[in-house]
């Protein structure tokens, strides 16, 4: 009678309109249906409107859907998603929902039936179209989904511009107020859309299959979706037999920024784990010498596709008590064969089954198994897609635990095809993933959680060639790409200088925020392969490395104690009875209190990672000091302009 009563309040059939509302019942999605016109649906939040005259419709080959169409029978739903996770910012999840599924059916010429999924949870609303099973229609190509997301009002929108379908999803993010945002430019998700500072939305998508990827754009006032094109053509976005179905299109809601950081509503969107055996999967941290230039000073020999060089490497990993060590190559060289020299462009001829002569890939496996180090190797996705079979089997029989597939740059549906293909087949030879050159994450780590990082930001990477990354950038990501879910950020650069003493160093890069920050980064994003990609020299004997080499990469619980859009994000994780905080600050200092509620019952010892009095000027010198604390204390911080801090919090 209690989960009848649930499914009637909460789910409403009124004539044209349907309207679905959460749990807690703070939420209400609309869909309405008016013969003649095109379906629209409207989402509000404690009865205020944040999307009003949302469309729904598709424009296929034989003609657009939308305009005749009338309700079928609909099929009512209230349940919990419970599950566990092996990667993510919780292991454990029990999320409440309402849903409801509607069919539309079109007569006349053109008769078909696309149903209208709608799913509502406590921290957001979501609708994905169905195309199920029909007489006389069997297959399509679809030119356009018409779906719209304009927002009620005029808000604040933090986003990204992109200037096309082929990118690495990196750039900077712009804020404006809505009626502000410039026509016909793309614009990534997942944004921030701020209503007078009282009530935060984010756009974006989940469980992204056979499908291809979304993007923004305003057009006429309204807020359109826009599909990535499949290769070689603008006109064809996706082409699919029957049953199929599109992702999941979400609005995620919440009175505060850190009630959407904290949001499952991704991985509870996607499909359960579709990996049988899952005992092998364990992620952790790596080195990546890439990014420090192969430093190996202080020895008889030169760096490069060598023996010594990853024997260096993996020596310090086993010390460090680091998981894994990365080879990706050296100078323009990959670790394989490819006559390119290009790490972007492989030749004709890159053969991924083939290391360089210089290397003894087999000697190299050989002494890190020995030293209980795992082995993460970078490949361009081309070469490694071509012979993937193949080279799954070779890198299982080297003990090769990870890869980084590199330079995918699309979001099409035939990538996001192949991204899985490889999730996959990698499972199968006990491999993990991480995606670099690639689109956004959209809760599959829950489907496959053998991905343990993504890309598709702008990241420390490009402290190597260019100080367009820092402390400003980082404060957007909080409340922008992280809603995606895992962030990949190159993290550990230890030689931190003031922005105005920043110089190119393509070998051992500076980086401009502080060393307290840099910790903080750990904390503050989702990343199940931690990065210490800096030289094993910037570590020895440095304040902060045993925060690093203590970090989980994996969380049972995440919380978000106090963040303010583009300007700072204090997070905190649980794993076991450990907390850890992290913050992240702007370039303008500030002081910041948080109380930590978060905590069970119980006395606590906090250890504090705090910026030093002249981290100003000396930016990788840090204070570190130490408090009692409970569940109702008061922690104040004060942080320096690109600063931060990290705590780790220990039960007595």
């Amino acid at each position: 009678m209690l989960v009848l009563g649930l499914t009637v309040s909460a789910i409403v059939l009124s004539g044209k309109d349907f309207t679905v509302k959460s749990p807690d019942g703070r939420i209400s999605f609309t869909l309405t249906v008016e013969k003649g016109a095109m379906p629209e649906y409207g989402v509000r939040y404690d009865g205020m409107y944040l999307i009003e005259d949302g469309k729904m419709g598709f424009v296929f080959d034989s003609g657009t859907f939308g305009h005749k169409v009338t309700a079928g029978k609909t099929k009512k739903k209230s349940g919990t998603e419970t599950y566990d996770l092996i990667t993510g910012k919780c292991s454990h999840v029990e999320d409440r929902y309402n849903a409801l599924t509607v069919p539309l059916i079109e007569t006349g010429e053109h008769a078909m039936e696309i149903d209208v999924e709608i799913k509502v949870f406590d921290s957001g609303a979501a609708f994905r179209y169905v195309f199920p099973e029909q007489e006389g229609w069997d297959s399509y190509e679809m030119l356009d989904e018409l779906t719209t997301f304009t927002p009620s009002g005029d808000p604040k929108v933090l986003t990204m511009f992109l200037d096309s379908y082929t990118t690495s999803h990196e750039n900077h993010y712009s804020q404006m107020q809505y009626s502000s945002l410039p026509d016909r430019k793309l614009m990534e998700m997942p944004g921030l859309y701020s209503f007078d500072g009282a009530v935060y939305m984010s756009i974006t998508e989940a469980a992204i299959r056979d499908y291809a990827g979304m993007y923004l754009m305003k057009e006429d006032g309204q807020l359109k979706g826009k599909l990535s094109p499949l290769p070689g053509q603008q006109r064809i976005k996706v082409e699919a037999d029957l049953p199929h179905r599109t992702p999941w299109r979400v609005i995620m809601i919440g009175s505060t920024p850190g009630e959407l950081i904290s949001s499952n509503i991704l991985t509870s969107l996607n499909d359960p784990c579709a990996i049988a055996d899952t005992s092998w999967i364990r992620p952790g941290k790596t080195t990546f010498p890439w990014w420090n230039g192969n430093e190996v000073p202080d020895t008889t020999f030169l760096p490069g596709n060598n023996f010594l060089t990853n024997k260096y490497y993996i020596d310090f990993a086993a010390k460090a008590g680091l998981d894994f060590h990365s080879i990706y190559g050296f100078a323009e060289q990959p670790w394989y064969v490819d006559e390119n020299m290009n790490f972007a462009v492989p030749g004709k001829n890159a053969d991924v089954l083939t290391p360089v002569k210089s290397l003894d890939m087999a000697q190299v496996a050989q002494y890190a198994a020995l030293k209980g180090v795992g082995l993460h190797l970078w490949v361009n996705w081309r070469p490694f897609y071509d012979k993937l079979d193949e080279a799954l089997a070779l890198f299982e029989s080297w003990g090769v635990k990870g890869l980084m597939v590199d330079f995918m740059d699309r979001d099409d549906q035939q990538m996001i095809r192949i991204q899985e293909e490889i999730l996959k087949k990698s499972a199968e030879h006990k491999i993990f993933i991480q995606f670099h050159g690639s689109s956004k994450p959209s809760g599959l780590n829950r489907t496959y959680p053998n991905e343990f990082a993504r890309e598709g930001t702008l990241n420390y990477e490009c402290f190597k060639w260019s100080d367009s990354v820092g402390a400003d950038h980082d404060a957007a990501i909080p409340f922008t790409r992280l809603l995606a879910g895992v962030t990949d950020f190159h993290l550990g650069g230890f030689r931190a200088v003031p922005v105005d003493s920043f110089k190119i160093q393509y070998t051992n890069p500076l980086v401009t925020v502080t060393r307290c920050h840099m910790l903080g980064m750990y904390v503050v994003l989702e990343c199940y392969l931690g990065m210490v990609c800096d030289s094993p020299t910037a570590y020895r004997g440095q304040p902060g490395f045993e925060f690093l080499q203590k970090v989980p990469t994996t969380w049972d619980e995440t919380a978000v104690p106090d963040a303010s859009v583009n300007e700072y994000a204090v997070i905190a994780r649980r794993k076991g009875g450990n907390w850890y905080v992290g913050a992240i600050n702007n370039s303008t200092g500030r002081t910041v209190s948080f109380r930590t509620d978060f905590l069970g019952d119980g006395e606590y010892s906090a250890e504090i990672y705090k910026d030093a009095e002249d981290a100003q000027s000396s930016p990788d010198h840090i204070e570190k000091v130490y408090m009692q604390v409970n569940k109702d204390s008061m922690i104040t911080i004060s942080m320096a302009s690109c600063g931060g801090f990290a705590i780790h919090i220990r039960p007595e």
